[in-house]
């Protein structure tokens, strides 16, 4: 996982995630956009998998969100995920002056429209009439045209039962919270994902679980230490999110969102880390040696995602990156299908 950042940064980024063992980029999106970002890695660093993770979907028309997407498809060769989530109402409302209400109605029909989309750049005729959004034009004129690579996956990011059974019912694949633990992927995500996906006549094995990874990484006390200290500040700052409090709470850490919104309300930031006790790191992270990464984090995932983000590595040092990222080349190589 990264986030964008001056364009011509990026490029050389792409070029030192791929060599050191990388599969892809997921790209955030805050102050700067995040297709741009994903432009500029796919033309530099060809054959890595890229994603928005997430770009946020109502501040673009659903038109344009499907331009970029198919655009980027071609570019990259096939290799671009579309990652869509609704973000806060204050963002939506005051920074883009968009529609927000009602948030996971709107984006089921946002991800019906983008589709749409896709089907018409390949000249069938542009039909969407959503409670939300309706698209009935596209001339041969305005449209990219086909591309030779298939459609791409539109995934959403998903926290509450509900959009995860709509993301189960109409999206590709499912972006799970940073806080997403794995006995939040087993309680809460994967049954309300199945449920989705038999409402809507397929199985949940025909979507992606793209699920980010807090680590807590070292070979010596010092490195463990400040590792953690990253983990409790990078959790506290997820966990201050009313939304997500019932994940803290049945995970058996009842109140902790409570607490760390006071101590935010009151500018502690170092209160709010504090907050996160190690019995929280244990559940929340994995931690292990530099040599032990790649089979820890394999015996937690193995059986519930179907790609790992590593959440860490773009706040570490150069050192620190490439280790994670061989760690990355030992996962993927001992999980892909045989041929």
């Amino acid at each position: 996982m990264t986030f964008p950042r001056n364009l011509h940064d990026v490029g050389p980024n792409a070029v030192a995630a791929r060599e050191a063992g990388f599969d892809g980029l997921v790209f955030t999106e805050g102050g700067r956009t995040a297709f741009s970002s994903v432009a500029a890695a796919a033309l530099a660093a060809p054959g890595l998998d890229l994603a928005t993770g997430v770009a946020v979907a109502f501040s673009r028309s659903p038109m344009v969100t499907a331009q970029l997407a198919w655009e980027l498809q071609e570019a990259s060769g096939g290799r671009f995920r579309l990652g869509l989530g609704t973000q806060v109402r204050t963002h939506v409302v005051r920074r883009f002056g968009a529609e927000f209400d009602p948030p996971g109605p709107r984006l089921r029909d946002y991800v019906s429209a983008v589709k749409a989309c896709f089907a018409g750049f390949r000249g069938e005729p542009l039909d969407h009439r959503g409670p939300y959004y309706e698209l009935t034009f596209l001339n041969p004129q305005w449209s990219p045209g086909p591309i030779d690579v298939a459609d791409p996956p539109v995934d959403i990011a998903a926290v509450n039962p509900w959009m995860l059974s709509m993301a189960g019912e109409v999206a590709d694949g499912v972006h799970i919270h940073p806080i997403g633990n794995p006995g939040y992927l087993r309680g809460t995500a994967l049954p309300a994902i199945a449920e989705g996906a038999r409402r809507g006549g397929r199985s949940s094995e025909d979507l992606a679980l793209i699920v980010p990874v807090t680590t807590i990484v070292g070979d010596t006390d010092a490195e463990i230490a400040a590792a953690r200290d990253r983990a409790r500040q990078s959790l506290s700052f997820y966990g201050s999110t009313p939304n997500y409090a019932f994940i803290w709470n049945d995970a058996g850490f009842d109140g902790t969102t409570d607490r760390i919104r006071a101590k935010q309300k009151a500018g502690d930031m170092a209160g709010m880390a504090a907050e996160i006790t190690d019995d929280h790191l244990r559940v929340f992270c994995t931690e292990s040696s530099w040599d032990g990464l790649a089979d820890a984090l394999i015996t937690t995932y193995a059986d519930l995602a179907t790609r790992l983000v590593l959440y860490t590595p773009q706040f570490e040092s150069a050192d620190r990156f490439e280790r994670y990222g061989e760690a990355a080349r030992q996962i993927a190589t001992r999980t892909q299908p045989s041929a």
